[in-house]
């Protein structure tokens, strides 16, 4: 079915779509009380979802208005689909698709902040969640606080007072100023990117900024916070492929209607949650979500075992010549990497998670959903970031008990070689990384090199481990991964 026929997306077509496909909610009934950071496919199809059901399972009018930091031109196409869009869950059996409504309004950060700043004051928004991926964060690797040197944090701490921010951190720093100065009612800012306490990661850098500010009413502002302000802990869970030209055409072919800006992703999806919000919350339980009282467990088992397995296999992946994470899985030595790795990453998690064992055995079941097409390349983005959440501390908590950490030792070499391949590394750090590849030096120097990058300089100097690393990378070259 050719798209270009086909009316577009919007309010004035949901008639033409059956009850399934139609959002759970009427988004005119909606109102914004969440304000969402980050306009990416993850959010759409993970926590816009929760909230749609949450409001229509509870009959209150919980919508989102999302902001984008930088893409202007997906706001525009959100508003001209009356920030509507759709969601295709890739089951085996099948793909299920349907209209998701939660959207109340799509704002570009820069273009509208005056906007941005009136709703992060405003009195009935309670709650503002973040996926802004781990480099939005803007951390410094050496004290893990806000990096008030890195050029995007500097030009808005000078533009703090009344300039243009461009940092998600800056922007919503001194959009919790303004909600403090004017006595508006507590707020809770829930950070969803893959780190470890994000909550307290987020807490620190947006703490850090209005320190670092130079507002001279700065530490009554951080008074008002700690009394005002939650950011609760969290664990996301949905494999979201980036979509293209085909999941277009797919989502028309069973809709009617061409969507701009259609999302897909897994039947499999969860959010844990600390219960310790400030003010007023979507009632996600009611789609399922848990609210614990320490989701640290849950978000160390997702980072080091679904996490950790996703990069190790985008990098080993991408050695031996796949494409996908399918692919990756249906190679001989796929299922037994994630499983392997796994084993031996588990000893490391704390108690009250899920079991691992359980654990890795649905991973590679949902990895080997052959109606999901998830990228290595869109996996193994920002690895300089995202390794050191997802490998390294098990790594130094393993080898500090002296156990052996041979699958850990052959994914940090993939990402090692990966360095190397200057045409498909998309990494803010890349010139960095591939100027550690001396014209003549000896593999281990490049090793060490790396780690210290990463700010691994603990690692860097262990003998042991370098060498290990560095004797994987001959295989790695030959495209062979040998576990």
């Amino acid at each position: 079915m050719s798209t270009v026929a086909l009316p577009a997306l919007d309010r004035a077509a949901l008639s033409r779509l059956t009850p399934e496909q139609r959002p759970q909610v009427d988004p005119a009934e909606l109102r914004t009380r969440v304000v969402h950071f980050g306009l990416g496919a993850f959010h759409r199809a993970h926590q816009a979802v929760y909230t749609e059901h949450a409001a229509a399972r509870s009959g209150e009018p919980w919508g989102i208005t999302a902001v984008a930091p930088r893409s202007a031109e997906t706001v525009r196409a959100l508003r001209d689909q009356d920030c509507l869009y759709s969601l295709t869950e890739r089951r085996p059996e099948g793909s299920v698709s349907r209209v998701v409504g939660a959207l109340t309004g799509a704002l570009a950060m820069g273009p509208d902040a005056t906007a941005v700043d009136a709703l992060l004051a405003d009195p009935e928004v309670t709650v503002v969640t973040l996926t802004i991926t781990e480099k939005g964060y803007h951390r410094s690797p050496r004290t893990g606080g806000l990096d008030t040197a890195a050029a995007p944090v500097a030009a808005d701490l000078v533009a703090a007072s009344g300039g243009p921010l461009t940092t998600v951190v800056g922007r919503l720093a001194a959009g919790l100023a303004a909600r403090m100065r004017v006595g508006a009612p507590p707020v809770s800012v829930v950070s969803c990117d893959n780190m470890a306490a994000n909550g307290a990661v987020l807490s620190r850098v947006v703490r850090d900024f209005v320190r670092a500010s130079s507002w001279p009413d700065r530490m009554e502002i951080l008074d008002r916070m700690s009394e005002a302000v939650a950011f609760p802990s969290t664990v996301v869970d949905r494999i979201v492929p980036a979509a293209g030209e085909a999941d277009r055409a797919a989502a028309a072919a069973a809709l009617g209607v061409h969507d701009a800006l259609p999302v897909t992703g897994e039947p499999y999806r969860q959010w844990v949650l600390e219960d310790s919000f400030a003010a007023p919350r979507p009632p996600w339980e009611l789609d399922g979500a848990l609210f614990v009282p320490d989701a640290v467990p849950y978000q160390l088992t997702k980072l080091r075992l679904l996490n950790g397995s996703h990069s190790a296999l985008a990098y080993l992946g991408t050695a031996a010549g796949h494409t996908t994470i399918a692919d990756t899985l249906a190679a001989d030595w796929g299922a037994r990497l994630v499983r392997a790795l796994c084993t031996e990453v588990a000893p490391t998690l704390p108690a009250g998670g899920p079991d691992p064992g359980s654990y890795a055995y649905d991973l590679v079941v949902r990895f080997r959903n052959p109606a999901m097409r998830h990228l290595l390349r869109q996996i193994g983005s920002d690895g300089s970031l995202k390794i050191t959440e997802r490998w390294l501390p098990a790594l130094r908590t393993l080898r500090a008990r002296g156990t052996s950490t041979p699958v850990l030792e052959l994914a940090l070499a993939a990402w090692v070689h990966h360095t190397r391949q200057a045409d498909v590394l998309t990494d803010p750090a890349a010139d960095t990384l591939t100027a550690c590849w001396g014209p003549a030096g000896r593999p281990v120097d490049t090793v060490r090199a790396l780690l210290r990058v990463l700010g691994a300089t603990d690692l860097a100097d262990e003998d042991a481990l370098t060498a290990a690393v560095a004797d994987r990378l001959p295989a790695l070259r030959a495209g062979r991964v040998e576990i």
